[in-house]
């Protein structure tokens, strides 16, 4: 099957090298000419150091080989995909568009699958999501991931078509829990690296963590996400591996948020905007939703760390 992947970072070069190790023959799109030449000659992608991309990848800053393809998997940042979908529309058209970002968008206030189905309505829109990191799947670890997609006829054939042996698809037709179980937890992930980044403690990030979860449900069930997305891959899951661990891009920016360090502002750290866009959707809704609350205010240099941990800590004593 020749897919194609929209998206040269260290995740969407990982999707492509886990597929063409399975037989597949992927087309990989970047934006920058200069990547794609160093790919071609050197079989590796400076954002995936150390991982040989294989002889059934292909590679272009051209978009005509990307269209040629019929399945797209799109792995740019969440907050560039509509200008992206916008300037693409005729093209992307017919297509079958899976979604590997994770964010809600500032403008349209959607997740990635939901953005596909408003501004390409004749393409097919599907997610994929759930706990994963770009160098455990290039490396062939086992990594499993939430398929969403409305049809689920279309669903089964993408979940065949996408699994792979190491990478295990579970189906659902909930996309909108699978977009915002992605996407919240990229904001609790940052509330738990200021926890650590300013010494509160594993306990500390413990909590966060619980009372986040909550949180996550909240926004999502008010929105028409069915609650046991949330309690699967593309929430709880992802959730847990976010929060803990050094390679997620948004617990490190909360890590130097907590530490007072300085972090690469030239990272995509989609839980930033993501704290915003649920702020404002919090208020409109009428929802409770503390820890990003403050995550967006932090971000925003609205408060200091001491001041914010303190708004949380001085919430009012309640039953669990």
């Amino acid at each position: 099957m020749k897919i194609g992947i929209a998206g040269a970072g260290a995740f969407g070069t990982a999707l492509g090298v886990a597929l063409a190790l399975d037989g597949n023959t992927i087309h990989l799109w970047a934006r920058d000419a200069e990547r794609v030449t160093q790919m071609q000659e050197t079989r590796e992608n400076p954002k995936l150091p150390g991982v040989t991309l294989p002889q059934n990848m292909t590679f272009s800053a051209a978009l005509e080989p990307l269209f040629a393809c019929d399945t797209i998997l799109i792995a740019i940042p969440a907050q560039t995909l509509p200008a992206f979908l916008t300037a693409n529309v005729e093209a992307l058209t017919g297509k079958t568009l899976v979604a590997c970002c994770k964010g809600i968008d500032l403008q349209r206030m959607t997740g990635p699958a939901s953005t596909i189905r408003d501004l390409v309505p004749h393409a097919q829109a599907a997610m994929l999501t759930g706990p994963s990191f770009a160098a455990d799947i290039a490396r062939g670890l086992p990594t499993a991931l939430t398929l969403a997609c409305a049809d689920d006829a279309l669903g089964a054939m993408l979940q065949t078509a996408l699994s792979t042996t190491s990478i295990r698809l579970y189906r659902t037709t909930d996309t909108i829990g699978a977009e915002l179980g992605g996407a919240l937890k990229n904001v609790m992930a940052i509330a738990s690296g200021v926890a650590i980044g300013a010494k509160l403690g594993e306990s500390a990030r413990a909590a966060l963590i619980t009372r986040g979860f909550p949180e996550m449900q909240r926004l999502a069930l008010a929105l028409g996400a069915q609650p046991d997305t949330l309690a699967g891959l593309s929430g709880f899951g992802d959730l847990v591996l976010t929060c803990t661990s050094d390679q997620s891009r948004n617990y490190r920016y909360g890590l130097a948020l907590g530490s007072g360090t300085d972090f690469d502002l030239t990272t995509t750290v989609e839980g930033v905007a993501t704290a915003r866009a649920v702020r404002q959707l919090a208020q409109e809704l009428g929802i409770d939703m503390p820890i990003c609350a403050v995550v967006a205010d932090l971000t925003e240099g609205k408060t200091d760390v001491a001041t914010a941990l303190n708004t949380l800590l001085s919430r009012p004593l309640k039953e669990e």
